[in-house]
């Protein structure tokens, strides 16, 4: 949903310009055209109000794929490998292209039924590889995925549609029918009895998300499971036959049954929200136009989005198929509906609007963002935040709908039924991280100083209160990853963990077994990633920097064993800082080949406006305190300078996303920290990100520039108005988007390209720009994408710093 999530090893991109005298794009071929470097007279602002009075001369470079735009973006590319080299002809891309398509890679697979007849799980995987470069959709049984040789078979082969129907498809998942909603499900749907221990049924149909060129917005396309085939949404032998398919768009979607969707897409004037998302949800019935589907739940034009989903909880005791309606009035607040048949009318949920609301079982889970004392529920203790809690749904529900209905005595009443119970409560160092389920348990993920736990609870007796049933005793400098197998039928799970240094293991685990003396819930290691890199000289430590508010930030630095304390050390600075993501340690694959093998020292930091710490770290860097999230990065950067791992010469940093806000500020706010600097698909012209694509959801993290925040805080970090024209040297800064990004608009990078190019021409202002033709926000669309980006960045950085 964020700005959001870019992380080291999710920003690849390819070169998409080639030598011939055209420019292919997903659009089309469009002619070249030679585009001249003129100067624009411009200032560098000094004060909001110069800002407001100062026209912008760049607004041509937000028309994404005007011959202009294209033609800028063109001369750009080429002047930045004319100058950095073609990256592809470098060792770094081809170890990193060789990473990305390796068999040895970890097919992580998804459940979507049983095999007919054998009763075998049926998983599914999305892979590319070489030979595969947009990829196939292929599945397999649990009994092949266990051994050696696992046999596929191909469902769909993204490269081969994409051939056939002349557009460059990127995968962006599916959405399955559910076998407890779906008539026809193969052998029907048998849930496990004690009679028939072995679950039936596989799903039937699933919605395909297909992007064009790597956007966010896709087309929409249902795909038969059973004939492995799209359902033709012409069909004219019935309309009961029609498949489901819409057009390019920011659509969201699901089934309510075989032949129903619950569907929020753009329908025509209304039907979308300042942000760009959906504003109405309609029920979407097979063979009928969309624009005659019924709308069941709006939201204002002026809200984020607004959504309607199920719970389907039957499967536990206790539970039932409960249905939720939310709008998101701003991105970290939301108002809830729902009921807990579909016979019920829907009420409104009487928590608080930063409350995130989901169920397990009979119980409704709340984590809560601000401290909350629901008194009027009679509550005896006030929830602080970032805890998460539950509560019967039912007596939940009917305490809301009493408060709707406003009678006072019926509140009373239903209210003396409630009971609170706490999952999770944090401390000063601890925070919640989110939680996976099985059937029977919830597998909650907590950090401790940014360090990972699992917390294994288990529903009680006749679906009563949780109990904690296992566990890590601390936590540890890893990630793992816990992903139930099929959470309606079994307590089966996948297990998957790495650290920065130690590759992917993926394990085959039973949550059942937790609670066992010993307490070992692994079944079978199924499959590793090899080393990817040689990692057996190096070693992982956390550090912690002081802000300039007496804050202590913490960070993980990847460096050799015993590495010479003397300031010479290439060290890269990673940060995000934003939208309540934490970063952590996970395979740092092409880290490891583009920087730490060559003897570079990587750094991550954990600053404000992260979760690392809870929702009150995220919420005190937000807006008027953004300046927090930069501070602590500086003071990360000052830190590693003062312990003689670097000095500012031999220092980078990088980020994407909010986190190429957070660079471009290091640009204009600590130029002389740093000697290279890389800003990939980023936020930069705070004065108008609100108008563009996707920019409006975002305003409850940065503010909102038609108020006075603008002149009161926003100004302040806003890189493409804080370029210091006096200065005489920058430190040398690569800037790259894409031009089918549709969350973060590319212009931000473009403009501020042009604009550094104008105001230091005749100065010391190193500055390189390219712009991917595909891959959306990711920056990428294949593996060669990837690998070429990567390798840009990289090269460019190290060279930046180790250059005499």
């Amino acid at each position: 949903h964020s700005a959001a999530a870019f992380t080291p090893s999710s920003l690849h991109t390819e070169r998409k310009t080639p030598a011939a005298t055209t420019v292919f794009t997903p659009f089309g071929s469009i002619p070249r055209q030679s585009y001249q470097h003129q100067k624009m007279t411009i200032q560098a602002a000094t004060s909001a109000a110069a800002v407001e009075a100062e026209e912008d001369p760049y607004l041509f470079l937000e028309e994404v794929e005007s011959e202009e735009s294209i033609a800028f973006a063109t001369s750009a590319n080429e002047k930045c490998l004319n100058e950095l080299g073609d990256p592809s002809e470098t060792e770094t891309y081809e170890r990193v292209l060789k990473a990305l398509e390796s068999d040895d890679r970890i097919p992580h697979v998804g459940l979507l039924g049983y095999e007919d007849g054998t009763g075998d799980m049926l998983l599914y995987n999305f892979w590319k590889d070489s030979k595969n470069p947009k990829g196939i959709w292929r599945k397999t049984t649990l009994t092949s995925y266990q051994s050696a040789n696992t046999e596929w078979t191909t469902v769909l082969d993204l490269d081969a549609l994409a051939k056939e129907e002349e557009i460059s498809w990127v995968w962006k998942g599916y959405v399955p029918l559910p076998r407890s909603l779906d008539d026809a499900s193969l052998s029907g749907y048998k849930p496990s009895s004690e009679t028939s221990p072995q679950p039936a049924g596989r799903v039937t149909r699933v919605l395909l998300n297909l992007s064009r060129g790597g956007a966010d917005a896709t087309y929409l396309r249902e795909f038969d499971l059973l004939t492995e085939t799209f359902v033709d949404p012409s069909s004219s032998e019935s309309s009961s036959d029609q498949g489901f398919s819409l057009p390019e768009g920011k659509t969201r979607a699901s089934y309510k049954s075989r032949d129903v969707l619950l569907i929020g897409a753009d329908t025509g004037e209304g039907s979308m929200t300042t942000s760009g998302y959906p504003r109405t949800v309609r029920e979407w019935k097979r063979g009928t136009k969309i624009e005659d589907a019924p709308i069941v739940f709006e939201g204002e034009e002026t809200d984020v989005s607004c959504s309607q989903y199920y719970y389907d909880e039957r499967h536990r005791e206790g539970g039932a198929m409960y249905e939720v309606q939310s709008r998101s009035i701003s991105f970290y607040n939301s108002v809830y509906f729902a009921r807990r048949e579909e016979e019920d009318a829907f009420v409104k949920l009487a928590v608080a609007l930063n409350t995130s609301v989901s169920f397990f079982g009979r119980w409704m889970l709340l984590r809560v963002k601000a401290d909350w004392e629901p008194k009027d529920s009679f509550a005896e203790k006030t929830f602080p935040t970032g805890s998460l809690i539950y509560v019967d749904a039912t007596a939940f529900l009917d305490f809301c709908k009493a408060k709707e209905d406003g009678n006072e005595n019926a509140i009373k009443k239903a209210g003396s039924k409630l009971d609170y119970h706490v999952l999770f409560e944090p401390t000063d160092t601890t925070s919640y991280a989110g939680y996976s389920t099985t059937k029977n348990y919830l597998i909650l993920y907590m950090l401790d100083d940014v360090k990972e736990q699992l917390k294994f609870y288990k529903i009680g007796e006749g679906g009563g209160p949780f109990e904690l049933v296992g566990g890590d005793e601390g936590g540890a400098i890893r990630s793992a990853s816990a992903s139930g197998i099929d959470s309606k039928e079994s307590d089966l799970f996948w297990l998957t963990t790495s650290s920065y240094t130690e590759p992917s293991t993926l394990n085959l685990a039973d949550a059942s077994k937790c609670g066992d003396e010993g307490g070992d819930y692994i079944v079978k290691k199924l499959k590793s990633l090899p080393d990817m890199y040689d990692s057996s000289d190096l070693e992982v430590a956390q550090h912690f920097a002081t802000s300039k508010d007496g804050t202590k930030i913490p960070y993980f630095m990847i460096s050799k064993k015993g590495i010479e304390l003397d300031g010479s050390n290439p060290t890269l600075l990673y940060g995000y800082g934003g939208f309540e993501i934490s970063l952590g340690p996970r395979y740092a694959t092409t880290v490891g080949i583009s920087w730490l093998e060559k003897g570079g020292v990587y750094v991550e930091a954990n600053i404000r406006g992260g979760g690392e710490y809870g929702p009150q770290w995220h919420q005190s860097a937000l807006k008027e305190n953004r300046n927090k999230s930069y501070e602590d990065f500086i003071a990360v950067g000052e830190h590693l300078v003062a312990s003689n791992v670097c000095t500012p010469k031999t220092l980078a940093c990088r980020g994407g996303s909010n986190g190429g806000l957070l660079t471009g500020n290091m640009l204009v706010q600590a130029p002389d920290l740093f000697g290279a600097i890389h800003i990939a698909v980023p936020l930069l012209d705070m004065q108008r990100y609100h108008k563009l694509l996707a920019g409006a959801s975002w305003m409850a993290e940065y503010g909102d520039p038609d108020t006075d925040d603008w002149k009161n805080f926003l100004y302040k970090y806003s890189p493409y108005h804080n370029i210091d024209e006096a200065r005489e040297k920058y430190p040398a800064v690569l800037l790259t988007t894409s031009t089918r990004d549709d969350r973060v608009h590319p212009a931000h990078a473009r403009k501020m390209v042009k604009k550094l190019w104008d105001l230091g021409e005749g100065k010391e202002w190193p500055v390189y720009y390219y712009e991917n033709m595909e891959g959306g926000h990711g920056g990428a669309a294949d593996s060669k994408q990837s690998a070429f980006m990567t390798s840009l960045s990289y090269e460019f950085m190290w060279r930046a710093l180790t250059k005499e």
